[in-house]
């Protein structure tokens, strides 16, 4: 997760775009997407990614030294995976009933029980500061985005032993599986996208997202093979993951940290610090705006559930920072109590329903 807030924008002039696709920003009236109810979590600690078992319908989200898991069919907190230190993301290998979360404060990854939510192991990884975190179907495998440390791990998920280090040339944030084999990671210092093979656990190569700069969220439309980096200067850039080049480019609201696809709908989204999530139809290479929908300024994280076409984004009120003192830590901003929510965006046809406005 990308924590640094950007205090301007940056302005781009001359865009060269790679291919002759058709962009437009204009939103049609008949689309409207809505808040249909917010999940109030008890605390004062911080967040970052959020996972949701599509199968069991339950959402896992990250909570400074906790993982909180809520049921969507009642929108309750059931449980709660404790102990944790610096929670960063959470993935899912449901074939051996196993979560995986990266805790980045112990350069480790604490495994439970999806069934019981009970601990079961904490790996150290080979790198410092694991933050993203995906399971490949393909090879069966768990790779920890190591911010600090340059570097992937990557984890056996059946037996939870370490199998291999893959070194980065950069800063890795979000990546995605293909399920062919393949890996795409957005590297921010260096405003590129990479890709790896997951089978031999090496870098194959790795081409500038240019215009965009410093991508964090991604997602991955792998049937037609794109990839929606979103970048700090309102940018969504647009890859084709076979040509290994950019396609497009899409204006969406700033300081987005997270992205998601829906093959069923065929649309795109970015969600975006300033209180936006910005939806996005890619339909045969046009990529179009349809809405920048209100959500809540810092909700720039989050989950779909691709069955029910429901979105979650965590948010919450900060508290004033204390005067900064000589000598000590520069003092990080805590969450004010009763402010933390998970809010449930739903996607609304007022065509179907005319008194929504």
């Amino acid at each position: 997760m990308k924590t640094t807030l950007l205090t301007g924008f940056i302005v781009l002039s001359g865009l060269f775009v790679s291919a002759q696709i058709n962009v437009d920003n204009g939103a049609p009236p008949s689309l409207h997407y809505k808040i249909v109810n917010k999940i109030h979590i008890h605390g004062e600690q911080g967040w970052d990614y959020l996972t949701v078992d599509e199968e069991s319908n339950t959402l896992y989200v990250s909570h400074g030294t906790r993982v909180e898991v809520i049921d969507l069919k009642t929108s309750k907190l059931v449980d709660s995976i404790t102990g944790l230190n610096g929670v960063h993301g959470i993935a899912l290998a449901a074939e051996y009933n196993k979560g995986f979360i990266t805790e980045g404060k112990d350069t480790a990854v604490t495994v439970f029980d999806m069934s019981t939510h009970k601990v079961l192991a904490k790996i150290k990884v080979t790198g410092l500061g694991p933050d993203a975190i995906v399971y490949d179907k393909f090879t069966k495998r768990i790779f920890t985005m190591n911010g600090h440390g340059q570097s992937a791990t990557v984890i056996d998920a059946k037996t939870n032993a370490i199998v291999g280090t893959i070194k980065l040339d950069g800063k890795p944030e979000f990546c995605v599986a293909d399920g062919k084999g393949k890996l795409y990671l957005n590297m921010e210092d260096k405003n590129a996208m990479a890709e790896i093979d997951a089978n031999d656990m090496k870098v194959l190569r790795q081409w500038s997202v240019a215009p965009g700069t410093s991508p964090s969220g991604l997602a991955m439309d792998t049937k037609n093979r794109k990839l929606f980096s979103v970048c700090d200067n309102k940018m969504m850039v647009v890859s084709d993951a076979d040509k290994g080049k950019v396609d497009t480019t899409v204006t969406i609201g700033y300081m987005p940290d997270a992205a998601a696809f829906d093959p069923k709908r065929m649309r795109v989204y970015s969600s975006n610090g300033d209180g936006t999530m910005t939806v996005i139809s890619d339909s045969a290479g046009t990529y179009k705006v349809l809405e920048n929908v209100k959500t809540q300024s810092r909700a720039k994280t989050m989950a779909i559930n691709t069955k029910t076409h429901h979105f979650y984004l965590p948010a919450g009120e900060m508290k004033p920072l204390p005067p900064v003192r000589a000598g000590v830590e520069k003092p990080k901003p805590g969450v004010k109590e009763g402010t933390f929510v998970i809010l449930d965006i739903q996607y609304m046809d007022i065509t179907a329903h005319p008194k929504e406005k």
